[in-house]
């Protein structure tokens, strides 16, 4: 047991606090703003998530939504793709499979990179992976396929559901460089989204915070039984949890 936690015994501090002696004084100091048996309306907790933010870079604000679903059944899966409406601050690099026209296509679109089996090679050989979103063409699919053990575990790979596959290559190009993300349920049946920069101010991140939070209840599966949103948090890069109230996300 380390030093820090004999202490933490010793003093008979409780887990969580344990974690945030650990943390540095900017984190300490951010978490002392933060009630954490509070329920917050949503701008208040924009406005404690830019307050909180203490490093030098322009930190991320993310979202984590707690669903009550079981992602091991097919149908309570919940995953799609919502076009954030101020974007999420983030330049984002497309990397598209398609052929022929389709490839030209996604060129001039301003894709990232275009190609086809020569990627395949080059993620699978040289674990090359400058890009943030895959997209391509159905009957590309059998090539990307080959790829799923790598691009699935990173949540890359294409998806219908997602806009991801599609023989309209220059719409989803343009929809992701204007800000379209993807949510999907992680194993523990929590959804983790950016929804913007400290920089964007209250307004700008309330938008897009209500906007991923208008998505994710239009797709609750009709398997859903009880309550449906169990817990949202927001919280920027290096800064504390802040509880939002689950009532009151679309106000």
């Amino acid at each position: 047991m380390a030093r820090w936690e004999e202490t933490c015994v010793s003093e008979n501090i409780t887990t969580k606090e344990m974690i945030i002696v650990k943390r540095g004084k900017k984190y300490q100091d951010s978490a002392k703003l933060v009630d954490r048996l509070k329920l917050y309306d949503p701008a208040e907790a924009m406005e404690l998530a830019q307050k909180t933010a203490k490093a030098k870079f322009d930190e991320t604000v993310e979202a984590h939504i707690r669903l009550g679903v079981d992602s091991r059944h097919a149908d309570q899966q919940v995953r799609g793709a919502v076009v954030l409406p101020h974007g999420t601050g983030k330049k984002v690099r497309v990397l598209v499979f398609a052929k022929g026209e389709k490839a030209k296509e996604a060129e001039q679109a301003g894709a990232d990179h275009v190609g086809a089996e020569e990627l395949v090679s080059k993620i699978q050989n040289d674990n090359w992976f400058e890009f943030d979103v895959v997209v391509a063409t159905p009957d590309m699919m059998g090539v990307v396929g080959r790829l799923g053990k790598v691009l699935g575990p990173k949540g890359l790979m294409p998806n219908p559901k997602a806009g991801t596959v599609t023989m309209d290559v220059a719409k989803a190009i343009a929809d992701i460089k204007a800000g379209k993300i993807e949510y999907r349920l992680d194993k523990t049946n929590i959804i983790h989204c950016p929804i913007g920069k400290v920089s964007f101010g209250t307004e700008k991140l309330l938008d897009n915070f209500k906007t991923l939070m208008g998505a994710i209840i239009k797709a609750k599966p009709a398997a859903a039984k009880g309550q449906y949103l169990k817990s949202v948090v927001v919280s920027s890069t290096m800064g504390p949890g802040i509880k939002v109230n689950p009532q009151k996300v679309n106000e």
